[in-house]
């Protein structure tokens, strides 16, 4: 008979896994809409690499919750298979691709995030997540730097540019406060040691990106009010639009294999 105990701490790594897997998949998604639509050839590739980068990272992390699904999952069955509400990836990476200010911001403001969470859980005990973060830290880190370099290209560029990134940033901001909001699986895994308590580097998170931004040009926002919901699996009027082109082939040809 099962052990209650190990099908619950099982569960928690699942859902655990999930909460920062989830996030490059959809990310990445939107990224992909960007092929062949980039401001230039050079921006055009170094984004679909960002995008394919946040896919192989998202494998690893599907390929481990697989193996400790009880379910009998395979790593497509996780990515592709789910309803809405069991994806469980912040609303600041479902945004849309409004203008290539919104398409840095998005990526700015996740990136950094991104890069200390990484940082953080290449010294979990656990192994797998480990060797994950020790190798998607390399990736991470250069996409940090190219959607700064282009923040403050933006920001402090023409009168044009810095009002298109002022606008991206403001309306994008009040996603950030969901990034660390902590859900009971993450709470679980970090009172384990083997999860991130990702509350623990908030205040480092908004002292760095106001710093870039303040360097940029621009105008750090003052909100009051955040908004959240992704963690817990309640999205975004954009989810359904992503997840309708996302699954199509899994939905249409079940059990097609490459």
């Amino acid at each position: 008979m099962p052990n209650p105990l190990i099908q619950m701490k099982n569960q928690n790594l699942y859902n655990y896994i999930l909460t920062i897997a989830d996030n490059s998949l959809i990310l990445a998604q939107r990224l992909g809409e960007l092929c062949g639509h980039g401001p230039s050839l050079e921006t055009d590739i170094a984004l679909t690499n960002i995008s394919l980068d946040l896919l192989g990272q998202t494998r690893s992390y599907y390929q481990y919750a697989a193996k400790i699904s009880e379910e009998n999952k395979s790593e497509d069955d996780i990515a592709l298979l789910r309803i809405e509400r069991e994806y469980r990836n912040c609303l600041l990476v479902e945004q849309p691709n409004t203008h290539f200010g919104y398409v840095i911001g998005r990526q700015f403001l996740f990136d950094f995030y991104h890069f200390m969470l990484m940082e953080k859980l290449q010294n979990s005990p656990d192994e797998i997540l480990s060797a994950i973060a020790k190798k998607g830290i390399k990736e991470v880190s250069y996409h940090k730097r190219f959607s700064s370099d282009w923040v403050k290209r933006l920001g402090d560029g023409t009168e044009e540019s810095n009002k298109k990134m002022q606008e991206a940033i403001n309306d994008l901001w009040r996603f950030t406060d969901e990034l660390f909001y902590m859900t009971d699986a993450e709470k679980e895994m970090s009172k384990e040691g083997i999860g991130i308590e990702v509350s623990s580097f908030k205040e480092k998170y908004y002292k760095e990106v106001s710093e870039v931004l303040k360097e940029s040009a621009l105008t750090v926002p003052e909100n009051k009010y955040f908004t959240k919901g992704g963690k817990e699996g309640v999205h975004s009027e954009h989810m359904g639009y992503i997840l309708a082109e996302l699954q199509y082939m899994q939905r249409t040809y079940p059990n097609m294999e490459w």
